[in-house]
């Protein structure tokens, strides 16, 4: 479905993604982990086609992405940015109607059968009664919903997401992340963004480990998600627990003293709350 092969990318004298390679199936949900800087924004914007000068190759179902135009690459990949904003009060059914225009021409607007596959799209998701909501009066996690929901009409069967999960509460959180996988379920490849390497673990089929713009380690999330993967991403001693046998890892950080034992964040003298 996607293959990406030696993939390598400069930002003039600075190179930021070094000899990149991965593949995945249809219906794969792949995590990708990594620190602030290691190029994970770059490599979702060479794969969408938006970055031109890299080296190696990107393909969907076969056609080299360089290759396509913009709406040829909207028919393969849908891309859920991490904030949506619009500057005018439409509602979630404009927003997720908004999906059909990139099978659409230049100058046909929404149709019944559009709309149909709209109204089907809330209702899988789950957000049919926010229909005539205004978009700018939901929650950061009924927005991520209703954008998903517009990515489903999109009808592309690659989601990209780009931390999808950052500015949202615990709730929220499990609620967009359960949808995604579902989607994944029914065939949908998703490839998605993350600083949460628990999040990765328990929803992903694999996950991709970059450090220094490199992939550092790349398999399924046992084998990724360990103490000295997490410590080389992240520069901090972890401490890795597993949960309800083996379905949910907590990555818990040392805090260190000088004396290396463990201490509160606010210091050995913070005073325990009653």
């Amino acid at each position: 479905m996607i293959n990406v092969e030696s993939l390598s990318f400069s930002y003039g004298a600075h190179q930021v993604l070094r000899d990149i390679s991965f593949h995945m199936d249809r219906g794969e949900f792949l995590s990708i982990l990594g620190a602030n800087g290691v190029g994970k924004s770059t490599l979702f914007r060479c794969i969408l086609g938006l970055l031109k000068g890299y080296t190696g190759k990107v393909t969907i179902d076969g056609t080299d992405t360089k290759e396509l135009s913009p709406r040829e690459m909207a028919k393969l990949v849908a891309y859920i940015p991490q904030h949506t904003s619009s500057a005018y009060n439409f509602s979630v059914e404009e927003i997720v109607l908004m999906g059909a225009t990139a099978g659409l021409s230049s100058f046909r607007s929404p149709g019944k059968k559009e709309k149909k596959r709209a109204e089907e799209a809330m209702e899988r998701i789950g957000i049919h009664s926010l229909r005539d909501r205004c978009f700018h009066h939901l929650s950061g996690g009924e927005q991520q919903l209703a954008i998903l929901a517009r990515a489903i009409v999109q009808d592309s069967k690659v989601l990209m997401l780009d931390e999808p999960t950052a500015s949202l509460d615990f709730g929220n959180q499990m609620l967009v992340l359960t949808q995604v996988r579902n989607l994944s379920r029914e065939g949908y490849t998703i490839i998605q963004t993350t600083h949460n390497p628990e999040h990765a673990y328990s929803f992903s089929d694999r996950i991709l480990a970059l450090k220094d713009g490199s992939v550092f380690r790349s398999g399924s999330p046992a084998e990724v998600i360990v103490p000295d993967v997490m410590e080389a991403l992240y520069s901090v001693e972890t401490r890795i627990s597993s949960l309800y046998g083996d379905r949910v890892r907590v990555c818990t950080p040392r805090v260190l003293t000088g004396e290396g034992a463990l201490s509160p964040p606010g210091g050995q003298d913070r005073k325990r709350e009653r």
